[in-house]
């Protein structure tokens, strides 16, 4: 990725400030200022005509740092945002063969003040800025969080606010974003889609023991009688088997009218599970999964940005909801070619 012009005045400025602290992850940087603290670059005023493409405040960051530690399977993990009128996402992608996105929508902000032309994009460290955010998050406390793009020299600049006495600053330096290998449209593999919808904890459960050194699962879906089969295949074989007459509280949904049969290579398979945060799992939300044309694989999740003290259940199966505070995450597998 490239570095976006004005880095080295970035660099100057940030030199001249005190009490702040610098701090860098593969290759990126955020500068960090502690409580009491103030910034001139972290204010809309001054900066002349030239307007911000976003403005938004976030009442509670809790739910976006879970969002956003489900696709952060690489602790050097790149991503690229993209702005719109509709809300943030986020994508990542490895190999050409694993793509997962973070969908945010407007609802999520308690203000979300977009001005752009387009849609702006641009990259970051993932890593980076999920740390930052973590300093926001107190255990039982909420502090609003302001998200502002670009600042003066193309940061993405992170300001508690709501307290007159006491502000935490963060700027997290931003780069041209690399063009997204590929970015598959979805299609149903026929007429009925091919998908079931399983407890979150139980997939991850699943995918995690079906662990061989290299290998390969294959998904093997039954119409009738209505079952899925995860296969792993190593030293010797191991069969996971959801039967959805068997047990309707485990396997949530059911639909498939043909026979599929696809392999995915085991370290992307487990992507799309590793990483989401023990909070989410213990709700018993349910993630969905589909099969698409060609076999493509589309796993998704859902999570939870309620505000704090509040409870918000949602699942693909129904129940209370909430659907304004809830983060979409999708992952994309493609499947293994046949020899």
């Amino acid at each position: 990725m490239g570095q976006l012009k004005g880095r080295a005045a970035a660099s100057r400025r940030r030199g001249k400030k005190e009490g702040g602290r610098r701090e860098s992850s593969g290759g990126g940087e955020a500068w960090v200022q502690g409580a009491g603290m103030s910034s001139s670059t972290t204010s809309g005023q001054g900066q002349g005509d030239d307007a911000p493409d976003l403005v938004c405040v976030v009442d509670c960051v809790h739910g976006m740092v879970d969002a956003l530690s489900c696709v952060r399977w690489n602790k050097h993990q790149g991503a690229v945002v993209e702005l719109s009128e509709h809300g943030i996402v986020v994508t990542v992608e490895e190999s050409g063969c694993l793509q997962a996105k973070v969908y945010l929508k407007t609802e999520l902000f308690a203000e979300y003040d977009y001005g752009a032309e387009g849609r702006p994009r641009f990259g970051l460290n993932l890593g980076l800025l999920v740390d930052c955010l973590n300093m926001f998050t107190v255990p039982g406390f909420a502090s609003p969080v302001e998200i502002r793009y670009p600042g003066p020299d193309m940061q993405l600049l992170l300001r508690s606010v709501g307290f007159p006495d006491a502000c935490i600053h963060a700027e997290i330096r931003t780069r041209i974003p690399d063009t997204v290998a590929w970015d598959y449209h979805f299609e149903h593999a026929g007429n009925t889609p091919v998908t079931f919808t399983v407890k979150s904890a139980i997939l991850k459960e699943s995918i995690d023991d079906l662990e061989w050194p290299g290998s390969s699962i294959q998904i093997h879906f039954h119409p009738d009688p209505p079952s899925v089969i995860f296969k792993g295949e190593g030293h010797g074989d191991l069969e996971i088997e959801f039967s959805y007459y068997a047990n309707t509280a485990l396997l949530i949904a059911f639909q498939c009218d043909q026979e599929l049969s696809y392999r995915y290579k085991y370290k992307f398979l487990r992507a799309t599970t590793s990483n989401v945060p023990s909070s989410v799992l213990k709700e018993n939300r349910g993630s969905k999964v589909t099969i698409g044309r060609g076999g493509m694989l589309k796993i998704q999740h859902l999570v939870s940005v309620a505000r704090l003290g509040t409870q918000s259940y949602h699942n693909f199966a129904g129940g209370a909801q909430q659907p304004s505070r809830i983060a979409f995450i999708e992952f994309f597998v493609k499947p293994e070619e046949d020899d």
